[in-house]
């Protein structure tokens, strides 16, 4: 079935001089415009494409790549602004339009708005909303998760856009789907709405909201780590005068790992008797 704002394979059908003519089943032929096409593209061959509306709102297939495909949140800049609404710039030729009324505040030429692509129902055009939190899920179980992804468990790895700042860190937005909270106590490079990075599932709350690491987590990581630590006692005459009670950021700007990682490192090492603490910091055994 052919998906308005999504990718789909297509069979060539028709080359014209204007492009090429794909099959769209009930939805009639599909133009390839000639600027998409390339030389190893023959009558018959599937190609993958995505489909969205020309400017005489008529399906069109394309080959390139927009920032975001309809269920998606993607962080785009304002092309223009009319009386209508915004155009903000997604990856491909035409903008994709987000009206008055699914802003929360008016849009300017220039900015970068964190926003959800739909399809809106009532006039079948794509569109976009920056009231994201009516799109975001309630994690309401583990199936709910590919399994390849290590589900809502602690420690899992998750897709993270940074949405906005708080007082208390950064909201986010967790593998496309839900609300998260990145904490300041957990932040330890810059961080900007709109970047998007891998964290991980420390813990997800009552009110479903997902508390997120920016670090690997649990005993693996602690373990790795603890290799590191001590190949650095080694290569440093046995000696490293950051201890559990150092700042937090001069513990990362030398090995980037946060605090709680590597007071779990010293715990371990110390509890395989491999190295010593004192007032100093740590040293080899």
């Amino acid at each position: 079935m052919l998906r308005l704002g999504d990718y789909t394979t297509l069979r060539i059908v028709k080359k014209v001089d204007f492009g090429l003519y794909l099959d769209g089943g009930e939805e009639g032929e599909i133009l390839l415009p000639q600027r998409y096409m390339t030389k190893d593209m023959h009558i018959g061959d599937e190609i993958e494409v995505f489909i969205y509306l020309d400017q005489d709102e008529r399906p069109v297939a394309t080959t390139e790549h927009p920032y975001a495909k309809v269920g998606e949140f993607a962080c785009l800049e304002v092309a223009w602004v009319n009386q209508y609404g915004a155009f903000l710039k997604w990856g491909l030729m035409k903008d994709l339009f987000c009206p008055f009324r699914e802003q929360k505040k008016r849009m300017e030429q220039g900015q970068r708005h964190i926003v959800y692509v739909k399809l809106d129902e009532d006039s079948y055009r794509l569109m976009a909303t920056a009231k994201v939190e009516k799109y975001l899920s309630t994690p309401s179980s583990q199936e709910e998760v590919p399994e390849e992804r290590g589900g809502l468990t602690h420690g899992a790895p998750a897709d993270i856009l940074v949405w906005q700042k708080t007082d208390l860190g950064f909201k986010c937005i967790v593998d496309n789907r839900y609300q998260g909270q990145i904490y300041d106590n957990q932040i330890f490079q810059p961080l900007h709405s709109g970047d998007r990075l891998t964290g991980y599932i420390d813990h997800v709350r009552q009110d479903g909201k997902i508390d997120i690491t920016l670090q690997p987590t649990g005993r693996q990581h602690t373990l790795d780590f603890a290799e590191v630590l001590l190949r650095y006692l080694y290569e440093n005459d046995g000696r490293c005068n950051l201890g559990d009670k150092s700042p937090a950021e001069l513990i990362y700007d030398r090995f980037q790992v946060s605090k709680k990682a590597y007071k779990k490192a010293i715990g371990d090492l110390y509890r395989r008797r491999l190295i010593i603490i004192d007032n100093e910091g740590i040293r080899l055994a």
